[in-house]
């Protein structure tokens, strides 16, 4: 989706500035929005597309001017009551009014197995569905489309011309894991863009390396006649 979470290569926005010996969390409360919405996914309220989905969803006032964990606890609020777990007065009240509806195959988490258990993670590897259809080398252009919900694919690799520099197997596609469509897998490979084919030729940078799946490329790219760059 076009949002400002997809902010690459945009300009005058100053520098990021970074704190000195940052803590992890600077209240508790940030530690408890970012447990709830891990401890939620993990029971399978949802996945990480889904979350990340949400805290890009929410409105540019809150995501510029909010801090990173009121991003997370916007989001999560969202998410509860999209959910089903709480309704929109519940939340407003900070108490629940009846039993909280927890989908049927939720996962609760025992604190002794939470360390070893997000020391695991969750693997998005999984058994190709179709034929790999790209090689090491090739060149490739990237899909040129604006869809209105999450993808991987930033808004300025869009229609762009790249070349695979590596094949990194099937993974979860996050596009239709996020809006809970499944996780249709499909093939991940690394991209190479040169800096100037993305941004024109007054760029500094060099080139970007981009992961895309194979949703997001086309092969033997034929030039627009109505793009000036062909």
């Amino acid at each position: 989706m076009n949002s400002l979470h997809d902010m690459g290569g945009m300009q005058c926005f100053g520098r990021v500035e970074q704190e000195p010996d940052e803590p992890l969390f600077h209240h508790d409360w940030e530690r408890r929005a970012f447990a709830l919405t891990l401890a939620l996914g993990a029971g399978g309220c949802w996945n990480i597309d889904a979350s990340r989905f949400a805290r890009e969803s929410l409105p540019p006032a809150i995501y510029l001017g909010g801090g990173y964990y009121r991003i997370w606890l916007e989001a999560l609020q969202q998410l509860i009551e999209a959910r089903g777990l709480l309704s929109a007065a519940e939340l407003e009240s900070g108490h629940a009014q009846t039993r909280i509806r927890f989908p049927g195959q939720f996962r609760k988490l025992a604190g002794e197995s939470v360390e070893a258990l997000f020391s695991r993670g969750w693997p998005s590897t999984r058994e190709a569905p179709v034929p790999v259809r790209f090689a090491v080398g090739q060149t490739v252009r990237t899909i040129n489309a604006h869809p209105a919900t999450h993808t991987r694919l930033p808004r300025y690799a869009r229609g762009r011309t790249g070349t695979i520099i590596a094949l990194r197997g099937v993974h979860v596609f996050p596009d239709t894991n996020a809006i809970f469509e499944g996780e249709q897998p499909d093939w991940l490979y690394s991209v190479r863009f040169e800096a100037a084919e993305l941004w024109g030729p007054d760029t500094t940078a060099a080139c970007v390396y981009l992961d895309c799946w194979q949703s997001y490329l086309l092969a033997d790219p034929v030039p627009d006649a109505n793009d000036p760059r062909a």
